[in-house]
């Protein structure tokens, strides 16, 4: 598969889960989080949890993996790309706390920490590894076939 299509593949899967997980956390916490209002909120759009929701799943699905496609040699991590999108992940997901908490404090606020990073490290694991699996940049698969080994 190409690469912008292995890409993308790999952020609709990364955010397929994320948003699952994001969605268990506003459940639990009974929405104190307003995780989409603060994507909405970023984007000058406060109050729009729609359009917040959709942007989450516009740059979760096309830019931020084109983005790791385009970046990927030159992020930290080894030859796995999955461990390169958990590095980019984290990034963002920096970014996110840093933008999107709000007034949280105390103990809502260790837990948006906490469980926004374990769904950002989800996103980038399955990004790059749904990416490299497609693209087959995977580790894997490069230990299993060596063309100079004349015995494959």
């Amino acid at each position: 598969m190409n690469r912008p299509l292995s890409a993308v593949a790999g952020g609709v899967t990364g955010i397929a889960v994320m948003t699952l997980l994001l969605l268990f956390l506003e459940v639990e916490t009974r929405s104190n989080l307003a995780i989409f209002e603060a994507v909405a909120r970023f984007a000058g759009m406060p109050g729009n949890v729609t359009l917040g929701f959709l942007l989450f799943l516009l740059a979760g699905v096309f830019a931020w993996p084109l983005a790791f496609m385009a970046l990927e040699q030159y992020i930290p991590g080894g030859p796995d790309p999955a461990t390169r999108g958990m590095v980019l992940a984290v990034a963002l997901w920096v970014v996110f706390v840093l933008t999107g908490r709000g007034d949280l404090s105390g103990g809502l606020l260790a837990i948006y920490v906490i469980f926004t990073l374990l769904a950002h490290l989800c996103y980038g694991f399955l990004l790059g590894a749904v990416y490299g699996r497609l693209t087959s940049e995977s580790p894997v698969e490069a230990d299993r076939y060596d063309p100079t080994d004349v015995s494959q």
